[in-house]
């Protein structure tokens, strides 16, 4: 009940922001946001989000492996396809994800370990996109930067009150459950699959690598995006709106990847001087370049529903049913008789 709960309220936030901005701008910049697109910028974001999927990938592959699963690059690739796919076309954004960790635990035995790889995958690119945000926006003048000199000692004490207060409740659950063996063997799974997945020597060099590369990707895309829409702002000057729209992202309240990605760049538009009304169109016209790249997820679903239908399935055994045999009486014993 409280998982349905929690996905009727991403679903709900996800609208409820769209709904606001339509509200607040109009729907002008949506529909601007699906004329201003060509054939070449679409071939131009197709060929980036084949980039993107394929390291994505192929850093799912280093850290499947690296935890001891078996996951081949092709199969990978076109799981990741997917996933995306799954993750554009339906509500919440992350059943792609669960859908391609359940597949992987059940072809290789183990479906628990094929969860934590996947979500082992999306840390590792997810700690890349906010170490790299971070370090922009608090070094690049952006509205954010702006915020941060305004009020700057209130949030960072109102963090280090949070962080404190997450760690007192931690370590005292820890501690109310030091005794349960089951606790401390989870634990100590997900530190040596941490550590073997992610931080050993040889994955974690590659991790980075392609967690940087999808990162440069996304934020290209976003720069075709914004020239799509009319912008000439520098590069320079959209890194902070483009790193904050995909920190937004990450936001558990999408409808399929819309809301929260339109809410802010509008947000940081207008707070950048420029248009909250064109950062809405570049936000739509980002989502629609990701759905665009996801397509071939839709072959790779349309592909294995072929196969699926095109195997022969297994006809059930005949079930032999008893002969009933009836019992034969014994042949009558006849005496045999002497003459007088």
């Amino acid at each position: 009940m409280t998982r349905s709960v929690w996905a009727w309220v991403r679903v709900l936030g996800g609208a409820a922001i769209i709904g606001l901005l339509v509200w607040k701008l109009g729907t002008s910049a949506f529909l601007d946001g699906l004329r201003v697109i060509d054939g070449g910028t679409l071939l131009v974001a197709f060929l980036i989000g084949v980039t993107t999927t394929v390291f994505s990938a192929w850093r799912w592959c280093l850290v499947a492996r690296g935890i001891g699963m078996r996951l081949r690059l092709r199969a990978a690739i076109a799981d990741y396809y997917k996933a995306l796919f799954l993750n554009a076309a339906l509500p919440g954004g992350v059943l792609g994800d669960v859908d391609r960790a359940v597949r992987h635990g059940k072809d290789t035995g183990d479906v628990g370990r094929g969860v934590r790889a996947v979500v082992l995958e999306r840390t590792a690119g997810q700690i890349v996109l906010f170490v790299v945000g971070l370090t922009v926006l608090v070094t690049v003048p952006s509205p954010v930067l702006d915020e941060l000199e305004r009020h700057g000692a209130a949030a960072a004490t109102t963090a280090s009150i949070i962080i404190a207060a997450a760690a007192t409740v931690v370590l005292g659950t820890r501690r109310l459950r030091a005794g349960t063996s089951r606790i401390a063997r989870g634990a100590r799974t997900a530190l040596l699959e941490i550590r073997a997945g992610l931080l050993s020597r040889r994955n974690w060099p590659g991790v980075v690598l392609a967690s940087s590369v999808v990162l440069a990707g996304h934020l290209a895309t976003f720069v075709v995006a914004a020239r799509a829409a009319g912008s000439t702002a520098s590069v320079l000057r959209l890194a902070p709106l483009m790193l904050l729209a995909l920190l937004a992202m990450t936001l558990p309240l999408n409808v399929g990847g819309w809301g929260p990605r339109e809410g802010v760049t509008a947000w940081a538009f207008a707070a950048a001087g420029m248009s909250a009304t064109q950062g809405l169109t570049i936000a739509v016209v980002y989502g629609v370049f990701a759905f665009v790249a996801a397509l071939p997820g839709l072959i790779v679903l349309a592909a294995r529903f072929v196969a699926r239908s095109r195997t022969p399935q297994p006809l059930d055994e005949p079930v032999e049913e008893p002969v009933f045999v009836p019992a034969q009486r014994p042949a009558p014993r006849v005496l045999a008789t002497t003459g007088a």
